[in-house]
């Protein structure tokens, strides 16, 4: 294993912060696999599945099991880690300017067909070079006006070459689910099955480029505008991966959620064991892939006490009551219906609701939303 420190540019005098990856590999073959943790910095729970692939990791490259190059970046948001306020981390948001960590990654499908030019080829795994290479360039021509941009283009950089690309967050409170591409819908759904996943969302641009997008999406935007040309739409798989809960910090689950994510690197050939009969069978899905056009957002019409009477996983039917809301003056309940059939997968840690709070989240089979589909 080999350990790099990059230090970001300060932001204010007098202070410092660097980014550390973690490298495990032979690097006998091109292949390349990137995993991040917390790029929210106040969801802990990757950051403890980080710890433990560190270790798996670390004996898989002493075996020498790992072919080509494993990248892990337990702590993805140094800047994050630092923003407390009076005894509350915040971690989701940047403090200098109100945006979202894992939005606003470069799109970068343009910048790509341009610096590619009239190079392309009739051989798909020549076009996978040219397209990586274009990619890296148009990164490494960025000028960072702020210390985030200069994490965000980092973290973009260190992926950018990556066939597998995982990103690991965690929700208020959750089952554990999966983002992914649409056009990448068949290794998603082995990752979900892989990590025993209970909801599984894909959609092909869910707006306002988070990290993941910003690695895969250009792939498929490329292959259709040049469609003349033998270009994989899977040149780099990425999702992002839902670790349950944010106060589901635990070691057996990190430890579960860990060794899954190895098995799901054995499954793609990123570390050997698979041949040799040493992973285990692919668990039965828990879930159907559905459309992140199809989730709809539980949001609450009135002030109060937030009382669910729906369990995380649980299937729903349109029409039901999930939750409702208390109002402790006048006894008053306003409920809180589902509008679709699906999985409530999501919900907010907190009890107390003001009118117009995202309460929940509910995995729909049919396409109804449209624009920016992530949360805030």
């Amino acid at each position: 294993m080999e350990q790099r420190h990059h230090e970001l540019p300060s932001a204010s005098h007098g202070t410092r912060r660097a980014l550390c990856s973690l490298h495990f590999g032979q690097r006998r073959t091109g292949a390349k696999a990137y995993l991040q943790a917390s790029l929210h910095a106040d969801e802990v729970p990757p950051m403890l599945v980080a710890h433990h692939l560190r270790t798996l990791l670390a004996e898989l490259d002493e075996a020498g099991a790992v072919p080509g190059e494993i990248v892990l970046v337990p702590m993805a948001n140094p800047i994050g880690l630092s923003q407390s306020l009076q005894g509350a981390h915040h971690g989701r948001f940047d403090m200098a300017s109100g945006i979202n960590f894992n939005r606003q990654f470069q799109h970068l499908t343009d910048r790509i067909g341009a610096g590619v030019g009239d190079r392309w080829t009739d051989d798909a795994s020549a076009n996978t070079r040219l397209i990586r290479e274009a990619a890296g360039r148009a990164l490494a021509e960025l000028v960072p006006a702020t210390e985030t941009d200069a994490l965000k283009r980092l973290l973009q950089s260190l992926a950018i070459d990556a066939d597998i690309v995982l990103d690991l967050h965690c929700d208020h409170e959750a089952t554990l689910h999966v983002y992914a591409g649409t056009p990448q819908a068949e290794l998603a759904a082995q990752l979900a099955r892989r990590l025993r996943a209970q909801a599984l969302l894909l959609c092909a641009c869910s707006g306002d480029d988070p990290f993941d997008e910003s690695l895969s999406r250009h792939w498929w935007e490329l292959a259709e505008r040049f469609d003349d040309r033998p270009i994989s739409v899977a040149g780099c798989f990425a999702a992002t991966v839902e670790l349950r809960g944010e106060t589901d910090v635990d070691d057996a689950l990190a430890i579960q959620d860990a060794t899954a994510l190895v098995e799901f690197l054995q499954d793609t050939g990123h570390i050997l064991g698979r041949d040799q009969g040493h992973v285990p069978a692919l668990p039965q899905p828990r879930c159907a892939a559905t459309p992140l056009e199809g989730v709809q957002p539980l949001i609450a019409g009135a002030s109060g006490i937030l009382v669910f009477h729906r369990a995380l996983g649980d299937r729903v039917k349109a029409g039901e009551c999930v939750a409702e809301i208390v109002d402790p003056a006048t006894s008053a309940r306003e409920p809180v219906i589902a509008e679709v059939d699906g999985t409530l997968f999501a919900r907010v840690a907190r009890r107390w609701a003001t009118r117009g709070l995202r309460l929940g989240k509910i995995a729909g089979p049919t396409p109804f939303r449209s624009g920016k589909l992530l949360s805030l």
